[in-house]
Parts: structure tokens; C-alpha cells; sequence
């Protein structure tokens, strides 16, 4: 190579190959692969977050979803993996009043986050009002998709009451009326394969107050 401003020569090169190798003689194998690894081990983050009113700290991988964090790492394992793709809400918490899929957004983007999980919202003792009205009107079956589903119906009531339009909302301008159709529009979702909406839209119309036949 020619000599000169910004070049590089051929001895430059030979230099640096030579200064490579005595580094990785100096290392040995082993150590050069436990460079190689540390180099390629993906980033980690301690992410806080309050959980079901608990701050908690959890060190983790940033490729990990919100759901793992909170099955794998913090053992609340009532939020279910269903289909692990947003298709079937079974995974469905709520994070700052607002229900979102958890298998579809990483942990470290809610970093001082308030996440609420099924087992946040009440317990065998104290049972929230919807999940008493799940009891009551056999708002499930085989169970697998009740937290998800409870979850949901729980931020359901909220968007309603905040206002927030649905496909099926009248007026825009006027906001969305307490009704069973805003209801079932709403947790279109939340996939039952037992098939038990009838009961889920029941249990909710109970929780707000709304007449008439949910069915």
C-alpha cells in the first residue's frame, strides 16, 4: 500500500496481525473463548417495576417479554402463555390502567411501570367484584383463559367509563354508552375456546350495573 495521509501500509498491517496474535497466545484457548462469549452474551438490565402494588428489581435479559418476567422471574404464574403471538389474550395484563398483551412487549420498556396481574386484583379471601361475577355466572370452563379474560374485563369497564370509542361506539363526539354490545366489542380479543362468552358478558353487564340480556 502506498505510504501517506489516512493509508495504511502493509507493514501497519503485519504490525497489528503480529500484536493480535501474541494477545491471543498470551489468553490461551480458553480465555479467548470466554472473550468470544462475553462478546456475543446479550445485554442485561435491572428493570423496577411496581407489581400488584410490590416494587420489585429484576435482572434480566432485554430481550425478555413482559410475560416471562412475570412467570419465569417473578413466579406469578396466573398470567397464562396461550398462543405467545397477541391472538389470544390469555396473557392480558394491566399496566397503568391500561389492559395490554404481555407476550407482545418487552419488560424493559416499562421500567417504573404499574403492572396488575390476575393475582393483583384480588384474592380466595377477597375476591374483586369481577372475578366473584365470573363465579357466579360460570364465566369459564376449562380455566386456562379466566385471568386473561378477567383482566381484560376489569380495563373493559375503565376505557368505557373514560370515554375511550370502540368500533361499535354511536357517537364519537359523545362517547361510548355502558352497553353489553361496547362490552362484547371490546373483549373480541380475549379468545374462550370453551366458548363460555355468554357467561363472560354476563358477569361483566353484573359489575356495571347494565339490564337487559347479555346474550
Amino acid at each position: 500500500m502506498t505510504e501517506g495521509c489516512g493509508a495504511i501500509s502493509r507493514r501497519d498491517v503485519l504490525k497489528t496481525s503480529a500484536a493480535g496474535a501474541a494477545l491471543a497466545g498470551s489468553i490461551g484457548p480458553g480465555g479467548v473463548a470466554l472473550a468470544r462469549a462475553e462478546a456475543s452474551a446479550p445485554p442485561r438490565a435491572a428493570v423496577r417495576m411496581k407489581v400488584n402494588g410490590r416494587q420489585v428489581s429484576v435482572d434480566l435479559d432485554t430481550r425478555t417479554t413482559l410475560l416471562d418476567a412475570l412467570r419465569e422471574h417473578l413466579k406469578l404464574t396466573g398470567t397464562k402463555k396461550g398462543c405467545d403471538h397477541g391472538q389470544c389474550g390469555a396473557c392480558t395484563v394491566i399496566v397503568d390502567g391500561r389492559r395490554i398483551n404481555s407476550c407482545l412487549t418487552l419488560a424493559v420498556m416499562h421500567e417504573g411501570d404499574e403492572v396488575t396481574t390476575i393475582e393483583g386484583l384480588g384474592t380466595p379471601e377477597k375476591l374483586h367484584p369481577m372475578q366473584a361475577a365470573f363465579v357466579e355466572h360460570d364465566g369459564y370452563q376449562c380455566g386456562y383463559c379466566t385471568p386473561g379474560q378477567i383482566c381484560s374485563a376489569v380495563a373493559v369497564l375503565e376505557e368505557i367509563r373514560a370515554g375511550i370509542p370502540s368500533h361499535v361506539t354511536g357517537d364519537i363526539a359523545e362517547g361510548p354508552a355502558m352497553t353489553v354490545t361496547e362490552m362484547r366489542e371490546r373483549m373480541s380479543g380475549n379468545i374462550c375456546r370453551c366458548g363460555a362468552y355468554s357467561n363472560i358478558a354476563e358477569a361483566m353487564a353484573q359489575v356495571a350495573g347494565v339490564k337487559g340480556d347479555a346474550a
